[in-house]
């Protein structure tokens, strides 16, 4: 972990009076080095295997602390499980529905955008992000050749015969 990403977490900790544990760092740790935006349970059994007594709940409620004081966030909920990113720059994300990856792009055009005037008013804004969801070229080309898939005529000529 980089020393100004530990001394923040550090201050952070300190600001709201809580103790840096092995697990917080630890559970921290996992979350700011993963670039896959892992889910509670990946950040569960990652971190289970450097602290084996740790617990799910444990893991849970440090994140759900971690997200209310500002050092990681929830990304939109893919696969039914809710997943993490500790990267706090300014980024967006792409979603596949199909694999459920969620991969990082940068668009500092719509960064600089001038907000519309309902959402000027509407209140403080803590991440300004967007998300994309569809499928993914990976996920694309396995569904085409799917679709291109030939059936063998030997299947075919038993198919005929059974159906007469």
């Amino acid at each position: 972990m980089k020393a100004d990403t530990v001394e923040n977490f550090r201050k952070v900790c300190r600001d709201h009076r809580i103790k840096v544990t092995p697990q917080r760092l630890e559970i921290y740790r996992v979350a700011l080095h993963s670039k896959e935006h892992p889910s509670a349970e990946d950040i569960y059994h990652t971190v289970r295997a450097k602290l084996p007594t740790i617990s799910l709940d444990t893991v849970y409620r440090t994140l759900s602390s971690l997200e209310r004081w500002g050092l990681l966030f929830k990304v939109a909920v893919v696969d039914d499980k809710s997943r993490f990113d500790a990267n706090m720059a300014p980024h967006h994300h792409l979603i596949c529905t199909e694999c459920n990856t969620v991969t990082d792009f940068w668009w500092p055009e719509f960064d600089e955008l001038s907000l519309p005037e309902e959402v000027k008013h509407w209140g403080d804004l803590n991440i300004r992000a967007s998300q994309m969801v569809g499928v993914c070229a990976k996920c694309s080309a396995k569904k085409k050749k799917r679709s291109l898939r030939v059936i063998p005529r030997s299947s075919m000529a038993g198919r005929r015969s059974e159906d007469a």
